[in-house]
């Protein structure tokens, strides 16, 4: 049902039945590695492109969380997912070797909890009993894409951002072990004039905040009753934006974990990331990779993901366009924790 204005409450309950990882070299070394599932030691995966590459990574994630689910493939009833190339063709291509009915969206950043929240809806309605989400990013596609390729070479502003080689996969269910997902609040555009494709992070931040301060008011929480808030890939930038503009908007904070994908996964200190992570598999390495294995330890409560997404194009930055932004947030808890 709805709670509030933006809010889905799963009152059925749907579980997260199994999870998988799969990242590149620099992720591999960064703080995170040993709760990844599969650590690849080369950008290229051995494929001819780096497109190629990024469709292998989902392809490998999805196998393995349908395996780790311990459900047979022909049970997989629908996949949910996306990512940031042109037409969500990494996700498009891995859906033709699932084989299964397909649902494509784009979320850009904000993907991994945008097809969580689908496939849990789906669940939670009794639609489907099984159903995949998953997204991927790639550092040398995006580059390529949206800034310029690697091979060029080109330096970049202390603002940017180092795109997740990397992908995520979990699949939903009815019942089962594991981490329930309780609620998902659905995000709106916001946009504050940014323009510049190398400062993710303010952009975003606005959309983060936004949605945030929706689900608190929608479920008549306040952030003391999260172990952690998490958002998605704000970087150091955009964190820091997001800190202070809930702190203005009066939202208690310091109540809470207040923490940050981007930041988690990369070493920002020590690798050459400048101001942290970004891409669709950021949230979604950390959240299926890290934060579920600290639930299922007991580390952790409950925690709320607010996966970001910066929803310009090349085409909408070339005609000059400032840049749209969106936030997705999903609360997920133990298995015990009742609503």
């Amino acid at each position: 049902m709805k709670k509030g204005k933006q809010t889905w409450w799963f009152e059925n309950r749907p579980v997260i039945i199994g999870t998988a990882t799969v990242v590149g070299p620099d992720e591999g070394d960064g703080p995170l590695a040993a709760d990844f599932d599969l650590v690849h030691p080369e950008l290229d995966l051995q494929q001819k492109s780096w497109e190629k590459a990024e469709r292998l990574l989902l392809e490998q994630a999805s196998d393995l969380a349908i395996k780790k689910s311990g459900i047979a493939k022909d049970e997989l009833e629908f996949y949910v997912g996306g990512d940031l190339m042109n037409q969500i063709i990494s996700n498009t291509f891995a859906a033709r070797t699932l084989g299964v009915p397909y649902l494509g969206v784009f979320g850009a950043c904000s993907t991994s909890m945008e097809s969580l929240a689908i496939a849990s809806m789906i669940v939670n309605s009794g639609n489907g009993t099984h159903v995949l989400a998953g997204t991927c990013s790639h550092n040398c596609t995006a580059e390529k894409q949206f800034r310029y390729p690697t091979e060029y070479g080109s330096q970049k502003p202390p603002t940017a951002q180092y795109t997740i080689t990397g992908a995520g996969a979990a699949i939903v269910a009815p019942a089962g072990s594991g981490p329930v997902v309780e609620c998902a609040t659905i995000g709106r555009i916001v946009d504050l004039g940014v323009k510049d494709p190398f400062n993710m992070g303010a952009a975003m931040a606005p959309a983060a905040v936004d949605t945030i301060q929706a689900h608190l008011t929608d479920t008549g929480r306040s952030p003391g009753d999260y172990d952690m808030i998490v958002t998605g890939d704000l970087a150091t930038v955009g964190h820091r934006i997001a800190t202070d503009l809930l702190k203005r908007g009066g939202v208690p904070m310091e109540e809470t974990v207040f923490a940050d994908c981007g930041l988690m996964v990369y070493d920002v200190d020590r690798q050459k990331v400048q101001a942290g992570g970004s891409g669709c598999a950021c949230s979604a390495v950390v959240t299926y990779g890290h934060l579920l294995k600290r639930i299922e330890k007991g580390e952790l409560r409950r925690i709320l993901v607010v996966a970001t997404g910066a929803l310009l194009s090349p085409l909408s930055f070339q005609q000059g366009e400032s840049i749209p932004c969106i936030a997705h947030a999903v609360s997920i808890e133990r298995n015990e924790v009742k609503p």
